[in-house]
């Protein structure tokens, strides 16, 4: 079995900054695994001695209401980090990471990682702006719950669209999805999330090639203030 490489860790953004013996000590003992569609592979509740890297492929990160109901709180797509928060207050695992395409993920001792935040501050500011940008992607998600169906599809379909894509392009192929789970992603109903799918068809906002679906008109994106002008 291949063992996952110093280059190939440097090669994603978050670790791009870190010297060969840094990486070293981040992948002193990892293990790679592949997961299927569907596969829970992280628990709420766990105990976190390990931060994750998705390697390929897309997963969601979700918990559930005190009534039952799901709540997607992230999607993550190649590249990720996930895992950081219970490694870092030494607290159980925060919601389930569930795969919703075949993944290939990297597991790395928490320790390690936790002593190259305190030693190298580059690292740690890499981390607090990868937080801080999924907390405004959370926020502009809670801003809009009340909107229309539309304005929360679209927002959720460029959501997927940028985790789908290592240019965080908006535009890029959505992999095949159950129309639940852009339900989810959106918080509507599936049957809302067929009809607004079909809606944005027809206005010629979204096409689907090959089961993928791709945002080929960001106007109306950027007309309910969902991506800034000159998207």
């Amino acid at each position: 079995m291949a063992v996952f490489s110093v280059e190939q860790l440097q090669a994603v953004q978050f670790f791009s900054a870190l010297t060969t013996d840094d990486c070293e000590q981040l992948l002193d003992r990892h293990l790679e695994s592949i997961h299927g569609a569907e596969q829970v592979f992280v628990m709420e509740q766990d105990w976190g001695e390990s931060v994750f890297l998705l390697c390929s492929g897309m997963a969601k990160v979700r918990s559930y209401t005190a009534d039952g109901d799901e709540v997607v709180m992230s999607v993550l797509g190649e590249g990720d980090l996930f895992g950081e928060m219970a490694a870092l207050d030494a607290a159980p695992r925060s919601a389930d990471v569930v795969a919703l395409t075949p993944v290939k993920l990297l597991k790395m001792r928490a320790s390690p990682f936790v002593a190259l935040l305190r030693k190298e501050v580059g690292f740690a500011i890499a981390l607090a702006q990868l937080e801080a940008s999924r907390l405004r992607d959370l926020n502009q998600r809670f801003a809009i719950q009340t909107s229309d169906a539309t304005t929360r599809l679209l927002n959720a379909l460029a959501y997927l669209a940028r985790k789908s894509s290592s240019a965080d392009d908006p535009k890029a192929a959505i992999p095949p999805l159950a129309q639940r789970e852009l339900g989810l992603m959106a918080g509507l109903s599936r049957e809302t999330a067929s009809r607004t799918l079909s809606k944005l068809r027809s206005r010629g906002t979204l096409e689907e090639v090959e089961g993928c679906l791709r945002l080929v008109d960001l106007q109306p994106l950027v007309k309910r203030g969902l991506l800034p002008l000159g998207s």
